[in-house]
């Protein structure tokens, strides 16, 4: 990549996972509104599975984990988040089940600073607290809508999710980002597959095509995410994440005639105003700290 400091270029990793992963979250609900969810869950990581045997055709061996418990365990936490999150898929509109996620960065900052030792700073805390406040914006006024309980279990998803953000970032201290996904893949497509039967039905063929574009998607956007990950500290990306609700917003207007509210175009000025902030604090921070050791 650019010559770029590495907070820069982890925060241009997860940005770019951000805009892939909303693009794939648009494909997967659009299947999800004539299917059964966890059929969809299933099928979106298997077909990522699939899109990455390829990767394979010199053996297994390069995509041997050196901790497979901690690859399964990782599987297993991210599963669960996922079952949630596609319980809510089909009935909250895109752009707040992504504002609704936003959570995930407050219990990431906690957890890295609790489990994995990563410093918090003021200042990306100030980040992360502005950012969640235009996701209360948006949020606010929609609790009590027709979502009901589904806005509970979207909210619910998120500490699981950050609870495996967490994993990933220990397992990039030893793993390769390849070897990562490989096995996310692989492990909750095991999980899923019992849920997936209970409800079965024949995908039709536009349908396959979506999951096979989904698979694609999904293998990019984690992988860009688990480089972010791997170059900067897990913290210090987070606040790049509130840049989806830019994205799902619009995706979700051109897909499905979600028109955004006044409350969602507010918070997410708000939070472009925290993302561009730290991004710019960061730079001058990392530029500081390579002066003074030259």
């Amino acid at each position: 990549m650019l010559n770029l400091p590495p907070a820069i270029k982890g925060m241009l990793w997860a940005a770019v996972s951000g805009l892939v992963l909303c693009t794939l979250n648009t494909i997967v609900r659009s299947i999800t509104l004539n299917l059964d969810p966890y059929q969809s869950l299933f099928l979106r990581y298997f077909c990522g599975l699939m899109v990455m045997l390829p990767l394979l055709r010199h053996g297994l061996a390069p995509y041997m984990p050196k901790d497979i418990k901690g690859q399964f365990l990782r599987g297993a936490v991210h599963t669960v988040g996922l079952v949630l999150w596609f319980t809510a898929l089909p009935k909250i509109t895109l752009a707040d089940m992504t504002a609704l996620g936003f959570t995930g960065p407050i219990f990431i900052m906690l957890g890295a600073a609790w489990f994995l030792g990563e410093p918090m700073r003021r200042d990306r805390w100030i980040a992360a607290l502005i950012g969640f406040s235009g996701v209360l914006v948006v949020v606010a006024p929609k609790l009590t809508g027709d979502a009901g309980w589904y806005t509970l279990v979207m909210l619910a998803s998120s500490p699981m999710f950050a609870a495996s953000f967490l994993i990933t970032k220990a397992l990039t201290r030893y793993e390769k980002p390849g070897v990562i996904v490989f096995w996310q893949s692989l492990t909750v497509s095991a999980f899923a597959l019992p849920l997936a039967l209970l409800h079965w039905q024949n995908p039709t063929l536009s349908q396959w095509v979506g999951f096979g574009l989904a698979g694609i998607l999904g293998s990019i956007g984690h992988y860009c995410m688990t480089r972010a990950f791997q170059i900067t500290d897990i913290s210090a990306t987070q606040s790049l994440r509130f840049l989806d609700l830019v994205w799902s917003s619009l995706f979700g207007w051109l897909a499905f005639a979600d028109i955004p509210s006044s409350s969602t175009l507010l918070g997410a000025l708000v939070i472009l105003f925290s993302t561009i902030w730290i991004a710019r604090r960061e730079s001058r921070i990392k530029l500081n700290k390579s002066d003074n050791t030259t």
